[in-house]
Formats: structure tokens, C-alpha cells, sequence
């Protein structure tokens, strides 16, 4: 009985010591876990300038073990704000659940001194510094300097315009992506190619420039998006992984900064492509969200865009039929942000920002504008104009109903009480009858009757007019599609209302068809092209004729007033003929367009363009024969496919 009670005694004390063993392990465990160091591996947004209207700056640490971290700055002119600050008003302080990421509020002093800084962050297993850097203010004059009719926009795709720097052609961090034997590579071009051949776009007569969007992208090859069946790499810029990195294939910040920098000493603009509606597939946020809402669903669980646009501008519509379009996901591959999260609202609102005054960019052009609550836009360009107040933006609107599009430019409150407060939208719907018209020989009548639109825009003088993007086949790939249609695409939107936008090989009537086709190399912005078309020598007898004809319209534009700043009035509006004129108090210029393939006689008032009895007029492009106001009226016959532009003597 003893030894029993003896053994029963042993095996209790045996099991209370291994239970007390486990819990010290598993205690010991727990300890360990919560006194790890942290880390830090990123800060969103890196630098920052005095006498910003943000104040204080929010930034994104992200890393580990930050959980519960305290914050202190180091180094003089910051300091961490302690309560709930901005319009957004969450914590001053605060990390995500699993400790990757530390939200806090730096407040700048409007006279720190420029330079690095360092805001050290404690937690009982040690402590860890996130940089920070604090930057001067970029000088006003010449720069932020917005677009407006005086100008003309010239997009490229930096990839595909020209190679100056081969060096960055396979970085090490991102190898085997180039080939330009592939059209969905990296083929190369660079900042440094922009900049060598900023000279040719000011001969041509651009005024500004707009790039498709150069964050840094994934490096390594894309296995969400395919073609033909093989990998591809996100050179067109829309995938980013980083919104304040730049794509190394392109250069890097001090690069960007060269060309904005030059662009500008040559009187060119230059306009961002920024990209708020969607990150790549392939970001850090999508495993690892910042907040559980950061995005619209996860990787495995979202909703699909159903592109139905139409719903967004619906007074009938309810909220549940609109979800899918602001929520889901394009393509079902490119991960939704939610502007509803506070966190991404103010991380979107201080990324524009850092842009636009890190490089001195004038503008920005929005991607994939719809698709993103008109609340935030309207929030998101108050914030860009309160700093930049000349700044203004264009978004996109890939659509062809004038009802639709006119709908997301601001200007006025909708029907849900809110102005976007966006400047400008691109016009899509005058885009489809230009080409119809000149490329497939249907109706001119179409143009003008999509013109008396306008009355739905609150400023159709800013619409950004053109006859082709990256996004679509190119005008020359139109069935029926002419050197001689092209030229009087190119005239009808460099004479009428709007600012007119080219993209780049149109000039030279480039051909192409669909994506990617019609993002071929520029010929020439390359070692070794057999033909260099940034050279008139080097251009085929028809690509001279196109770019001789859109430099002489772009010079024109310049020259005379009215094409950029005047009234438009329709004069005579036939099946295939339209005249009209561009009025300012200083004078008129009138257009007369002929897209038939026969000469047609044409006669219309000469008083609507405030054109007295006997006054003569000659025509600048210098085909067509002078006109004269006889009886009160202008008659002329015009010649099959031409155009003519007529001023006074």
C-alpha cells in the first residue's frame, strides 16, 4: 500500500513537472515572438517637403514585429503627432494585426533645415530606425504649370520610343525580361531615349508630354497575364508593385527628374500617368494588406468587373447594382483598392502629391477614371489643387456615349450631389466618328453632329481630342484607312475645339493592330534600325507626308489664336463636307474639310464667322485657291479629300 501510494506520488510529480515544463516552453515561445526586434524595409512616402498644405504627412513603415512599437524623431524639424489628425482621423499611431505595418503622422516644421532624418522605433525587444528625408520645395516658376487649349499633347509609352541608355536594358534585380523579339518584353527604352530626342518633339510642335506610367513593376515575368500561351512582363507601366519606386528598365528618380527638368528648358510640358484605381497583381498589399479592408475582397475571395458604367451614372441605380463596376476587379487579375479605407485614401491623396512635387510634373493623365467613387476624386483633387493650384488632370473614360463620359468631368454637382472636381476627360466619343469617317469613308455629318453634344460637358473647350491611344489599333489599321484620311483626322482635331493629343508613330503614320501590336518600337530609337524616322531622312516618303503635314497644323495651331482659343461655329454641315470657324475678338479662322472622294461645291454665310462683305481669304495650309465674301457669302469648290485653313489677308 506504502509503494503504491509512493509510485502514485512519483507519476504525479513527474506529470505536474512536464505541465509545468510545457507551459514555461510554450510561455518562453510566446515571449520570444512578442520581444522579436523589428524591423523596418519600407517608408511610404520616403521624403517629404517644408511648407507642404499636408501637414502632418502620414506614413506607411512597413516590416515586422512593429506591433505596439513607440515612435520618436530624430535629427530636428519632425515631430509625431500624439492625437487623431487630418480628415480622415484614425489613430496617430498604429500597426496592423500582425505587426507588418505602422501607420503614424509626422508633423514638418515649416523652417527645418533639408536632409535625412530617422524616426526610431521602440518595442521592449529593442528598437529599429525607419529614414526619412526632408527635401526643399521645388521651385514654382516653370513647373505645376497645368495644360490647357494652347496645347498639344504628345503621348509615348517609354518602353517602346527609344533606347538611350543601354545599360538599364536587363537590370540585375529584374533579368531576362528583355527581348525585343517579343512584343509583350521590355524592349528597352528609357528616360534617356525621351531626353535625346526632346529636340524632335518640339520641331514637331508638341507642347507637352504625356509617358505611360513609370512605377516600378514586378521583376520577374507576369504568369497571371499570358499571351500566346507564354509569360509577360508589365512594361506598359499599369501593374505597379511600388507607387513611389521607379521602373529600373526606365532609369531611376534623379533620371526623371533630368528629363522633367529638361523638358521644361525646351517649353515642354510633362503630364504623369498615375494609376489609383487598381495595384499589380503581384504587389506586397495583395498577400499582405496593410488594413483588412486596404482592399475591394482578397486574392481568392472578390468581385469581378462587369464594366457597366452605365449604372454610374443612373439616378434609378442602387448601390448593390454598382458594386461590381467600383469594386471589382479588372481582368480578374489586378487587385481593386478601396477608397473607402481612410488608410488607402490618404496613401493615394499624399502619392499624387509626392509625384507632382518630387519631379515637377504639370499635370496628371488618370487611368481607369470611373471606376473609382467620384467622392474620393473629389477629395483627391481638392488635396491637388489646394497645393498645386495650376495642376489640373484628365481622366480616362474609354467610351463612346457623350451622356456617359460628360459625366465625370467636374465642374457641377450630379445627381448624387457630388462635383469630381476633375478638369477634364478625354473625348472618346468624338474619337469613334472621326475615324469612322476619315479611316472608313462613313458620314462627316457624324462629327458634327457628336459636336452639338457639347451642351453636357461643363467645359468642352478642355476636352482632350485624338484620333488614337496604346489601348486600341491604330488609325492606319482602320478598314479603308488612307495617308489621305489621316491627314484630315490629324487637321479636324488640331483646328477644332479642345486640346488636341497625338500618339507618338501616328505622325508618321505608323500601322498596328491590336494590343500589342500597335505598341511597336519607334523606328529609329534604337542602335542598328534600319530606318531612323526621328530624321526626315530617314522617313519613307509617306511618313514625311504625314509629318510634314501634322508639323505644319501643330505650327499653325501656335501661330494663330483662334485655333486654340476661339468659339467654334459650324458653318455648312453636308453627308462628307464641313466647314467651320474658330472666333476670337481678334479674328477668325475658318476650316473647310472635304472627306468625300469626288470635288464637292460648298457655300455657307459669311456672317456667323464675322467675315465682312469683300474680305479675301487664303489658305494657310497652302493647297486650296483664296476665298472672297461676295453677297454676304463664301462659295468654292473643294477638291476630293483635302482640307483648307483660311485667314484674312
Amino acid at each position: 500500500m506504502q509503494k503504491s501510494r509512493l509510485k502514485h506520488r512519483r507519476w504525479h510529480d513527474r506529470t505536474r513537472f512536464l505541465l509545468v515544463l510545457g507551459c514555461l516552453v510554450g510561455s518562453l515561445t510566446m515571449f520570444g515572438a512578442v520581444l522579436a526586434a523589428p524591423t523596418v524595409e519600407k517608408v511610404d512616402p520616403p521624403s517629404w517637403w517644408t511648407g507642404s498644405t499636408i501637414n502632418p504627412v502620414r506614413l506607411l513603415i512597413k516590416g515586422h514585429n512593429l506591433a505596439g512599437a513607440r515612435a520618436e524623431a530624430l535629427g530636428g524639424g519632425l515631430r509625431i503627432a500624439t492625437s487623431n489628425t487630418g480628415h480622415t482621423k484614425p489613430a496617430a499611431i498604429r500597426t496592423s494585426a500582425n505587426g507588418d505595418y505602422l501607420f503614424l503622422d509626422v508633423i514638418i516644421d515649416p523652417h527645418a533645415a533639408p536632409g535625412p532624418r530617422s524616426i526610431r522605433l521602440t518595442t521592449p525587444a529593442g528598437a529599429t530606425d525607419a529614414r526619412f528625408t526632408l527635401v526643399a520645395p521645388l521651385p514654382r516658376s516653370g513647373r505645376f504649370q497645368g495644360f490647357s487649349p494652347d496645347d498639344f499633347i504628345y503621348e509615348l509609352m517609354p518602353d517602346r520610343f527609344s533606347d538611350g541608355d543601354p545599360s538599364n536594358d536587363d537590370p540585375p534585380q529584374s533579368p531576362g525580361m528583355f527581348d525585343r523579339s517579343k512584343p509583350r518584353y521590355y524592349h528597352g527604352g528609357d528616360f534617356q531615349g525621351i531626353i535625346n530626342h526632346l529636340p524632335y518633339l518640339k520641331d514637331l510642335g508638341a507642347t507637352a508630354l504625356w509617358m505611360t506610367p513609370i512605377y516600378d513593376n514586378v521583376n520577374h515575368l507576369n504568369e497571371r497575364e499570358r499571351y500566346d500561351g507564354q509569360a509577360i512582363t508589365d512594361y506598359h507601366g499599369y501593374g505597379a508593385v511600388d507607387f513611389y519606386g521607379v521602373e529600373e528598365h526606365f532609369g531611376d528618380l534623379a533620371k526623371l527628374r533630368e528629363l522633367v527638368d529638361d523638358a521644361h528648358r525646351l517649353g515642354l510640358k510633362v503630364i504623369q500617368d498615375e494609376v489609383a484605381n487598381h495595384t499589380g497583381p503581384y504587389h506586397a498589399w495583395v498577400q499582405d494588406p496593410p488594413t483588412p479592408t486596404w482592399y475591394h475582397g482578397t486574392e481568392a475571395v472578390h468581385p469581378e468587373e462587369t464594366w457597366q458604367t452605365w449604372t454610374l451614372i443612373d439616378p434609378h441605380a442602387p448601390p448593390q447594382l454598382r458594386r461590381a463596376t467600383l469594386d471589382g476587379w479588372f481582368l480578374n487579375i489586378l487587385p481593386d483598392l478601396n477608397q473607402d479605407d481612410p488608410e488607402v485614401e490618404r496613401y493615394l491623396i499624399q502619392n499624387t502629391l509626392w509625384w507632382i512635387g518630387t519631379a515637377g510634373f504639370d499635370a496628371v493623365r488618370e487611368d481607369t477614371l470611373p471606376y473609382v467613387p467620384r467622392r474620393f476624386w473629389h477629395d483627391w483633387m481638392g488635396a491637388i489643387k489646394r497645393e498645386f493650384p495650376r495642376v489640373n488632370v484628365v481622366g480616362e473614360v474609354y467610351d463612346g456615349d457623350p451622356a456617359l463620359t460628360s459625366f465625370f468631368q467636374g465642374g457641377r454637382p450630379r445627381f448624387d450631389g457630388v462635383d469630381s472636381r476633375v478638369d477634364t476627360v478625354f473625348d472618346f466619343p468624338l474619337l469613334y466618328p472621326i475615324r469612322r469617317a476619315f479611316a472608313e469613308g462613313k458620314p462627316l455629318r457624324e462629327v458634327a453632329t457628336m459636336l452639338a453634344h457639347d451642351y453636357l460637358y461643363p467645359n468642352p473647350g478642355l476636352l482632350v481630342t485624338f484620333i488614337g491611344n496604346h489601348d486600341m489599333p491604330r488609325f492606319m489599321n482602320e478598314p479603308g484607312a488612307s495617308l489621305a484620311g489621316l491627314k484630315l483626322a490629324l487637321t479636324l482635331i488640331m483646328t477644332t475645339r479642345g486640346v488636341p493629343m497625338l500618339y507618338s508613330g501616328d505622325e508618321i503614320a505608323m500601322p498596328g493592330a491590336g494590343d500589342p501590336d500597335n505598341r511597336r518600337d519607334f523606328p529609329g530609337g534604337w542602335p542598328g534600325d534600319r530606318h531612323n524616322a526621328f530624321e526626315a531622312a530617314g522617313r519613307t516618303p509617306d511618313q514625311e507626308s504625314a509629318f510634314e503635314q501634322l508639323r505644319q497644323l501643330a505650327h499653325l495651331r501656335g501661330e494663330l489664336e483662334p485655333l486654340r482659343r476661339g468659339k467654334l461655329v459650324d458653318l455648312a454641315v453636308g453627308d462628307q463636307t464641313y466647314a467651320y470657324a474658330r472666333i476670337t475678338d481678334g479674328g477668325a479662322v475658318v476650316v473647310i474639310i472635304n472627306n468625300a472622294t469626288t470635288d464637292v461645291p460648298i457655300e455657307f454665310d459669311a456672317e456667323p464667322a464675322h467675315l465682312a462683305e469683300g474680305v479675301t481669304l487664303t489658305d494657310r495650309l497652302g493647297s486650296a485657291p483664296g476665298l472672297e465674301v461676295r453677297g454676304g457669302k463664301i462659295r468654292t469648290t473643294v477638291p476630293a479629300r483635302s482640307a483648307g485653313i483660311y485667314v484674312e489677308d
